[in-house]
């Protein structure tokens, strides 16, 4: 491709810094570079039309983890690293909020709720751990998270009583997006869109980018491609697709909240008189350990039937639309920020939680590169 003189003057010189990927992640590590920067030159290059991985394909949960999510993550972390994890959750949230405003995320704080299936086991140790754990998170929340409510929403199949999270909120995730990148753009910040970086190589004080389209160089390079970031860089992190639905608009739907099943496995929420509901990436760990985006019929069934048999047993509703997601996971659920060198940074693996966690991993990307 031959760009013209004025592509290459006002696009694709004299960068400073060039940050892959336009998702939550990419554009706060923009935005922090731009404060301490005001006239630094800042290039975001994406790979799709829209942020490719979840960012604006998520379910919008404004959630820090259900009960049996913290007591599983208790088994394989310490308990200061569970404390750590979820403060940093609950900081990147309130981030996220000071940054664009409650009203332009289309913030709700209607809570969240774990349900337990009839042959449910986790049922029993979660009630067990309840005090345990809301002694654990104690000093971020200053009050009791977990507690013990009926399920007054007709859900059916499931444990009489379920556990209610009184910080749990959701968002409208395009909504989120659409002001994340009006913010970016208006203080001059550059992206270009379809443009997928296939490799990178040092040159002395600068990197040289090459992409699909172009090659040209930076001073700095900082990789946010959390999901995709295996083929750029070697971290310890793998794809992991998340299937979604949406119903069609149900007359009088009185659910409302997000709801967690299964260890947050499942994940439904309300939304425009809708259900969204995702998950099943359980059932097969293997076959969803990848960045293809598409559905499977093993988890679309499964997804349609729990509809059917917990969520609206009685009412009668028709899947609108699926799509699918890819998040970055591993091991441990700490996401990789870190330097890969003095010119290459990465801000990666956000475990599902890119909303929780993104803008604050923006925010310490950007701090990386600025030493």
């Amino acid at each position: 491709m031959n760009l013209s003189y004025w592509e290459i003057k006002f696009w694709l010189s004299n960068t400073d810094f060039t940050i892959v990927g336009s998702g939550i992640v990419g554009l706060s590590c923009a935005l922090h570079l731009r404060e301490r920067f005001p006239k630094a030159n800042i290039l975001i290059l994406e790979r799709g039309f829209l942020p490719q991985g979840a960012s604006t394909k998520n379910a919008g949960f404004a959630c820090f983890g259900s009960l049996s999510e913290i007591i599983e993550d208790l088994k394989t972390h310490s308990e200061e690293e569970v404390l750590q994890l979820v403060k940093k959750r609950v900081d990147g949230l309130n981030l996220l909020k000071q940054t664009l405003g409650e009203k332009a995320i289309g913030y709700e704080n209607y809570g969240g709720y774990e349900l337990f299936l009839e042959q449910d086991d986790l049922y029993k140790s979660c009630l067990e751990q309840i005090d345990r754990i809301n002694q654990l998170l104690e000093p971020v929340f200053n009050a009791s998270v977990y507690s013990i409510k009926s399920n007054s929403f007709q859900f059916k199949n499931i444990k009489e009583q379920t556990i209610f999270n009184t910080f749990e909120g959701q968002i409208d995730t395009g909504l989120m997006m659409e002001a994340l990148l009006k913010k970016v753009q208006s203080k001059g910040i550059k992206i270009l869109n379809n443009c997928h970086v296939e490799s990178f190589v040092e040159n002395g004080n600068s990197v040289k980018i090459k992409t699909n389209l172009f090659e040209f160089s930076s001073s700095k390079l900082l990789i946010s491609t959390n999901g995709f970031a295996s083929q750029l860089i070697n971290q310890e992190v793998k794809p992991a697709r998340a299937q979604v639905l949406i119903t069609k608009p149900i007359k009088d739907l009185h659910i409302k909240g997000t709801f967690h099943l299964d260890k947050g496995y499942y994940y439904f929420r309300n939304i425009d008189n809708r259900i969204l509901f995702g998950g099943g990436r359980n059932l097969d760990f293997k076959g969803e350990e990848t960045i293809e985006f598409g559905q499977t019929e093993q988890i679309q069934n499964r997804l349609e039937d729990i509809l059917k048999t917990v969520i609206l047993p009685n009412t009668p509703f028709e899947v609108e639309h699926r799509w699918s997601g890819i998040m970055g996971v591993g091991h441990q659920k700490k996401a990789i920020v870190k330097s890969l060198s003095n010119q290459v940074f990465c801000g990666v693996r956000l475990g599902g939680m890119g909303i929780a966690i993104g803008s604050l991993v923006g925010k310490e990307l950007a701090e990386l590169a600025c030493h």
